[in-house]
């Protein structure tokens, strides 16, 4: 439907031209690293990259089930700052689940813990999250200088749903484990060669070059390497069609609006000022937003009205943070879901609900009042 909606917008002059043309030149790099991180990480997968980390995290619990849980935050937090709130939805979300089952432990509460910090821990960096990437690109930000201007309320996203989770699991997470063996790598060339990979493109995701350049490289590299030793792993299934069609179809859509005169709609409920009570409430529209709609729809109908990297700071902090309620407020907590079907785990969603209002309500204003500190 959304594909459907789209064209018909470009065919009837909903989006005129020049706007599309100019739409295009903004996001066909952002398109790009989206389709390259996604094949780097499917390849770092194949190659048993990310199965090996998580083995050695369990290693490292030497048997304790609160550390075990404590180390799954560290690795849900690096992999959403450096690859992605859907990438850490994806890869990670199956893995934590198999590795809570071969140790006897129930997965709920990693699980929860993956996609809570999918969404919240995507502030830091502009790879970690879509919206930061159009951030960057209208604010013209170095990755260091994006991430001076977030770092506060980044840190907030991570304590507090923390905080939050032990509170809710913490009888769950008592007690003692006993580590399963670790499964053996298919081959072991493509491991080392993945982890090359990765030392090399992490450092470089946040160096100024163009992300869309790193992330591009480190694909080809990765696919002549599996071109060689694994050609069967190369499939049309790396280049994810879904995500990019929905992506692109949300951008014609609310530009669209846009050009119809949404911003004429959107500004009283985003306010105009930087100070602590505008910069809430233009908060609360983009969580509400997201959490209504989708955080993509929701960033890209309120960046107009912001006007100041304060306030375009405000509205990632809603629609990044705040998208914890509903299972369609982002596409991570979408996939996130699915794969926990495909485990045989469901999810009963009035509870999650009710659990993500418990950490959005007090994260939110803690998450503004650091920005309004940090900047005012």
């Amino acid at each position: 439907m959304l594909p459907v909606l789209a064209v018909l917008c470009i065919v009837t002059g909903l989006l005129p031209g020049p706007d599309l043309v100019a739409l295009w030149e903004r996001i066909w790099p952002i398109l790009l690293f989206v389709t390259s991180m996604t094949v780097v990480t499917d390849l770092l997968f194949s190659a048993g990259v990310f199965e090996r980390v998580i083995a050695g995290a369990a290693r490292i619990a030497g048997g304790r089930t609160l550390v075990l849980w404590l180390v799954t935050v560290l690795l849900a937090v690096a992999c959403t700052v450096f690859f992605s709130l859907d990438t850490t939805a994806v890869l990670l979300t199956p893995l934590v689940v198999l590795l809570a089952r071969r140790a006897g432990l129930p997965p709920l509460p990693f699980a929860v813990t993956i996609v809570w910090l999918a969404n919240t821990a995507s502030l830091l960096l502009p790879v970690s999250n879509l919206t930061n990437l159009l951030v960057q690109e209208e604010l013209g930000l170095s990755p260091v200088a994006f991430a001076g201007l977030v770092y506060g309320p980044a840190a907030v996203g991570v304590v507090v749903p923390c905080a939050v989770l032990f509170l809710i699991f913490r009888r769950q997470l008592a007690g003692r484990f006993s580590p399963a063996p670790s499964r053996t790598v298919d081959d072991s060339v493509l491991l080392r060669c993945g982890y090359v990979v990765l030392a090399l493109l992490l450092p470089a995701l946040v160096s100024g070059v163009p992300v869309a350049l790193s992330a591009t490289l480190a694909a080809v590299v990765l696919t002549v390497l599996f071109a060689v030793r694994r050609r069967d792993a190369l499939t049309v299934r790396l280049i994810p069609v879904n995500p990019l069609v929905i992506a692109l179809s949300l951008f014609v859509l609310v530009t669209a609006a846009h050009a119809q005169g949404l911003d004429g709609f959107l500004t009283p409920a985003a306010g105009t000022g930087e100070g602590f009570a505008d910069l809430l409430q233009l908060t609360a529209a983009g969580a509400m937003g997201a959490n209504a709609v989708n955080n993509l729809p929701a960033y890209l109908a309120l960046e107009p009205t912001a006007g100041s990297p304060v306030r375009l700071a405000a509205v990632l902090i809603g629609v990044n943070l705040g998208p914890l309620v509903t299972p369609w407020g982002s596409l991570a907590t979408l996939l996130w879901a699915e794969r926990l079907r495909s485990l045989g785990l469901r999810i009963r969603w009035v509870p999650f609900a009710l659990a993500g209002l418990l950490v959005t309500l007090p994260m939110l204003p803690a998450a503004v009042a650091v920005l309004w500190l940090l900047e005012g």
